[in-house]
């Protein structure tokens, strides 16, 4: 049988749709790139926002236009919606959040079992979506009560994957030829915690225990983070990138967010990760147009934002999803000035990325390569990734994709550098 695999928001979507694909392929079926190939989609849906859920109506959709013969939709805002889920045309099944482990099984009528031998090798999968980089699933739920989220009641409370159960899965990705390992979780920074360890303990068994020339962390929330943590970029593979999650920069929207952190507290912890991590590349979320968010507000987050100076980040408008108690908040902020408000920090992000990337200009680096496109000349234009997440574009008279080089970077671009492989 062909299956066509496809998610919508987060990268721990991204890895559970790979580990899909490994449990498919060891039943003895071919992932394919296309739903107009498929005899069967799986689409990995997401309700964080009222766009990401009309993002994953819109994913079953088009494969139903394709001609699938059956599709099986799981994820977030199918656990949340399941009768609308299944309500949508040539949807076979609706597998929520807490079945979703074993989704190929049910699918394929086999025993759960069937897939406890050792790990296939990770393959990207094939299409546009193809990426060198493997996503691994460490951890699922949380325990934070954030007041604008829904996450926690479609993915339940936090649990941790095993220190020996992850290692298996970077060495399956090792032998699939994966150059650099992303850790993803809904709460990655929560590691452990039902298991008596840290996040820490996690990142060296596996800087130890496996040869992965890069090791990256997804979202992390400022508040699971000491200083001494940073000590764990003295070994180079950890890539020197992170995404601490901010929503606010006023004091007291962070408060009505129910958010365990301050700006201060904030400022420090950047200040001290940089102070332990050359080249560090610190990204964000912001959300605007939060219930309550006034002019002055919304002001003091500008202005937070930009003290900061931020590598990059996300701006989302405030979403109310039913369920959260910032739904039922007063003084929700109008629409239209949501949307100013959006527009006015995506210019402010843009320009501070802007000015990271110029920081750069003239160094060597490492590149990842994830793109290879021939050009009319026979050359090819490769696009990748630095450690600290930098886009790099280069051209070569060969595709060198999923291959590391160093790279001279000789200009900034509209969205990263251009640079020329050394020889």
């Amino acid at each position: 049988m062909k299956i066509y695999l496809d998610t919508v928001g987060c990268r721990l979507n991204q890895a559970e749709i790979e580990s899909m694909a490994r449990q498919f392929r060891a039943a003895g079926h071919e992932i394919v790139a296309t739903p107009e190939e498929a005899d069967l989609a799986v689409v990995n849906t997401c309700t964080v926002t009222v766009q990401a859920a009309s993002d994953s109506r819109g994913k079953v959709r088009r494969a139903a236009r394709a001609g699938v013969g059956g599709i099986v939709v799981t994820g977030c805002w199918a656990t949340m919606e399941p009768e609308a889920a299944a309500a949508l045309p040539r949807v076979r099944r609706v597998v929520r959040n807490a079945e979703k482990e074993s989704l190929v099984a049910q699918v394929l009528n086999l025993p759960e079992e069937a897939f406890d031998l050792e790990p296939l090798e990770r393959q990207p999968l094939p299409g546009l979506r193809a990426r060198t980089r493997a996503f691994i699933k460490v951890q699922d739920g949380c325990d934070n009560a954030c007041t604008f989220c829904i996450t926690t009641l479609a993915r339940g409370r936090g649990r941790s994957v095993p220190i020996p159960d992850v290692l298996a899965e970077v060495h399956a990705a090792q032998r699939g030829g994966t150059k650099e390992v992303v850790l993803t979780g809904v709460h990655l920074g929560s590691w452990g915690r039902d298991l008596g360890l840290h996040l820490s303990d996690l990142v060296r068994a596996i800087l130890s225990e496996s040869d992965v020339p890069r090791l990256r962390l997804s979202s992390l929330e400022p508040w699971d983070l000491e200083s001494d943590f940073f000590s764990l970029w003295n070994d180079g593979r950890l890539c020197p990138h992170l995404h601490l999650p901010l929503q606010s920069g006023s004091a007291r929207i962070l408060r009505r967010m129910a958010r365990k952190t301050t700006p201060e507290s904030y400022r420090q912890l950047v200040a001290d990760a940089r102070a332990r991590i050359p080249d560090l590349a610190i990204t964000t979320d912001v959300i605007v147009g939060f219930p309550g968010e006034s002019d002055e507000d919304f002001a003091e987050t500008v202005a937070f934002v930009r003290e900061i100076a931020f590598a990059g980040g996300h701006v989302f408008t405030y979403s109310a999803r039913p369920g959260t108690a910032a739904a039922r908040m007063a003084d929700q902020v109008p629409h239209p000035v949501r949307k100013k408000r959006n527009a006015m920090l995506r210019a402010v992000f843009d320009e501070m990325a802007r000015a990271y990337r110029e920081r750069f200009v003239g160094r060597e680096m490492s590149v990842l390569w994830e793109a290879a496109e021939q050009l009319p000349n026979g050359h090819w234009r490769l696009r990748g990734l630095t450690g600290n997440y930098l886009r790099v574009e280069a051209t070569s008279s060969e595709p060198r994709w999923n291959m590391l080089d160093t790279v001279r970077l000789t200009a900034v671009t509209e969205n990263g550098l251009q640079g020329v492989i050394r020889s």
